[in-house]
């Protein structure tokens, strides 16, 4: 076990932006304390796995991913490995039992007690620092925002809702607000630092409310809008039940927050719903849609889809997919079901065979590709303000995002910008449509 502090570090982050702002988060910490990091993961002496357990045999991929990293200790005894993530909360002191090697495990509500747990590793002891206290460390100062081209802001973690399918509540916590005045003093430092894109996290986004206070999440979206330099404002994730009208007005009230919405359904059964315990109806969705279109003719829905959740018939998968064709999403996440540990729904009855879940799955492939092909190709000509996410895939192009969350590709030229314009806004009109994606020129 070395004795000095590690020199250079390498994170692999999997899952959500929630992820993504943990992984700033202790990369920050650490920068600050002359610890670099490197890209090339056999230059590393600190080695972290940010982990995410949403998906089916989660634990199995880290444990392969753990197993190829160990090699690095044969010739660096040094080397440090740390799992961190909702993967760490789950297993705790098991992972340590099972990787003889882990020198220790970080959960995602201490994930800014990263520095105490390699002083703790420093001094001998294989750290297990999980669970949820109620004093956590947030230093925004300290987040290592490197070269994103949009700026992060959790405004609620963990979930009180008890969905039957979902390990969220198990690996995130209870629900927890943070105060506005935090939130608008990280967003005014963002706006500071250079981004003119914001965007609010949240496993339930729109179920914060001011710790102590009467502010719903409609006078928080109302506060951040208004901040001079906000030219973009997104949320991610929003729960059906917990839209009120007021927050559905905020599209109306402020151009700047985008048309785009992310807005799970997960079955379009009201009867699966049920067994999921989202608590609400098909018929409630159908409702805030209108109400959100009324507000916002231009917004692009996405969604998330189970299918073959226990208990799903063929006449269950039908409504999905009329679902699916009267709302007509931009884009969707679609998954077959899959048993997380202490949930409710492996407990179900009526499981649904493999096979016919990817046969349900392909369905639902085809029928959003036909309605997105359409949606996209209904854009051509239109011209929008890209917001430049990273280079291209061909030499020459770079990439970005419309208001409405669409990718575009567009050609690198001299009327843009020299190198790449990292997080600027980029005019072009849409020349062509794609699947997934738009090709459009500079204006």
């Amino acid at each position: 076990m070395s004795e000095s502090m590690p020199r250079r570090f390498f994170i692999e982050t999997w899952g959500c932006q929630m992820n993504e702002l943990d992984t700033q988060r202790m990369s920050g910490q650490l920068m600050q304390q002359g610890i670099l990091p490197t890209k090339e993961v056999a230059e590393a002496d600190l080695i972290l796995l940010n982990s995410c357990s949403v998906r089916e045999k989660a634990e199995q991929k880290v444990y392969s991913r753990l197993g190829s990293y160990r090699r690095f200790k044969e010739t660096r005894p040094g080397l440090l490995i740390g799992l961190c993530g909702c993967v760490a909360q789950e297993a705790g002191a098991r992972a340590l039992k099972r990787v003889p090697d882990l020198d220790f495990v970080l959960g995602p509500a201490r994930v800014g007690e990263i520095l105490d747990v390699l002083e703790r590793r420093r001094q001998g002891e294989r750290v297990v620092a999980t669970g949820f206290p109620e004093n956590r460390e947030y230093d925004l100062d300290t987040i290592s925002r490197h070269g994103e081209y949009k700026g992060m802001v959790t405004i609620i973690e963990g979930c009180d809702k008890k969905c039957t399918f979902c390990i969220v509540p198990f690996t995130r916590g209870p629900e927890r607000s943070r105060p506005m005045a935090d939130l608008l003093r990280e967003v005014r430092h963002l706006l500071d630092y250079g981004f003119v894109e914001i965007e609010l996290l949240g496993q339930t986004v729109n179920h914060w409310r001011e710790p102590g206070g009467d502010a719903d999440f409609a006078d928080l979206l109302d506060a951040v809008a208004r901040e001079d330099g906000v030219e973009r404002l997104r949320f991610v994730t929003s729960y059906p039940r917990d839209f009120t009208p007021r927050m559905v007005e905020q599209f109306a009230r402020h151009p700047n927050i985008c048309p785009y919405l992310h807005l799970p359904v997960q079955s379009g059964s009201n009867r699966v719903l049920k067994l999921m315990a989202r608590g609400y109806t098909v018929e409630s969705y159908y409702d805030l849609v209108g109400q959100l279109r009324e507000a916002r003719p231009d917004i692009a829905l996405s969604t998330d889809l189970i299918v073959g959740f226990p208990g799903e018939t063929e006449d269950d998968f039908e409504q999905t997919l009329e679902l699916i064709k009267a709302v007509r999403y931009a884009s969707i996440y679609a998954f077959k079901y899959s048993p997380r540990p202490g949930t409710a729904a492996p407990n179900l009855p009526g499981a649904v065979e493999p096979v016919e879940a990817d046969r349900r799955l392909q369905a639902v492939f085809a029928q959003q590709g036909e309605i997105q092909r359409d949606l996209n190709e209904q854009l051509v000509g239109e011209v929008f303000d890209v917001l430049v996410t990273g280079w291209g895939s061909r030499p020459g192009t770079i990439t970005g995002r419309t208001p409405c969350h669409r990718v575009v590709h567009l050609p690198l030229e001299g009327a843009v910008l020299d190198g790449l314009p990292l997080g600027k806004l980029v005019s072009a009109r849409v020349e062509q449509a794609n699947p997934h994606s738009l090709i459009a020129n500079p204006v």
